[in-house]
């Protein structure tokens, strides 16, 4: 049946397909989200960010790490790989880059470095899915591990701010990754981490049965608001398709109120991160943008 199954009359339901990028992007501002997921063609994002080159680099020379053979899986192979796959978007220059390759190589090498080459993940990269009575939600785990009759959802994380247990607890996304997990493998996993390869530190959460619930009833909440904004929004004049805030001069009568009214903006700090920024007066007035490189970690070695 698809996404779709048996509502109280009887009739097809259905579901809200979805990702935790997808419910976060709507609980961080609606406005995004619309340019994010339903405005086509989409609006014309900024330039690229260097430090989501940094954690993308990483990212996949890890991914590619354990698929080496178990007897090259070595720290130096690791650094190989970050080095050979980097990604140069968002730098200031050549130079800038090529310090921040350096210093991604170092630690993904002192990561590697603690890992057993012969304790083979479940899952690398691993795209894991599950449903509700409301929601059929999708994701990508970086690593799921086998440790005893259990499954460890695990999380690379890359950025400036050390984590915490809280940081592990909250994330609805992780959550996500536990339920599907298991409800795929038929093994508990109510562990989750993450993994902060610039510090070394590793944040962990046991979720218990109840936690996890409540995290599915929380994204089910989220997905009914986002859902029912994409309905209205396909209802719209123009068949939902709003021209560019930049162009409202020449707008052809769009009516802005409107949009505005079911994906309100929610300026703030982040404002200065955000992709669509220029299309979006409230965020440009919240909060100045940001150079490409202003998120790069101070010291990560």
């Amino acid at each position: 049946m698809g996404a779709e199954q048996l509502g109280f009359d009887g009739m097809p339901q259905r579901l809200y397909a979805c990702t935790p990028s997808r419910l976060n992007t709507w609980l961080d501002c609606p406005r995004r989200y619309r340019m994010t997921y339903l405005d086509r063609p989409m609006p014309p994002k900024g330039p690229r960010w260097a430090h989501n080159s940094v954690g993308v680099s990483v990212h996949n020379a890890l991914a590619g790490w354990w698929r080496l053979p178990v007897r090259e899986r070595t720290p130096e192979a690791a650094g190989t790989l970050l080095a050979r796959g980097w990604l140069t978007d968002g730098f200031r220059d050549e130079a800038q880059s090529a310090e921040w390759r350096e210093r991604a190589r170092e630690m993904t090498e002192r990561y590697a470095a603690g890992l057993d080459p012969h304790d083979e993940p479940l899952g690398v990269e691993r795209t894991v899915a599950t449903r509700t009575d409301r929601i059929a939600v999708s994701g990508r785990i970086d690593r799921l591990d086998a440790r005893g009759p259990e499954l460890v959802v695990v999380d690379y994380k890359t950025g400036r701010h050390v984590l915490t247990a809280d940081d592990a607890r909250g994330s609805l996304a992780l959550a996500i990754y536990a339920v599907a997990s298991s409800r795929v493998l038929r093994r508990p996993c109510r562990r989750v981490e993450l993994h902060h390869l610039p510090s070394g530190e590793v944040a962990v959460w046991e979720h218990t049965d109840e936690s996890l619930a409540r995290h599915m009833r929380r994204a089910e909440q989220i997905a009914a608001e986002a859902s029912a904004a994409d309905e209205a929004y396909k209802a719209l004049p123009g068949g939902g398709v709003p021209k560019p805030r930049v162009a409202e001069p020449q707008d052809g009568g769009v009516d802005h109120a409107r949009y505005d009214e079911l994906f309100p903006p929610r300026p703030g700090n982040l404002c200065s991160w955000c992709d669509f920024a220029r299309h979006c007066p409230e965020g440009r007035e919240a909060a100045p943008r940001k150079e490409p490189w202003a998120a790069l970690p101070v010291d990560v070695v």
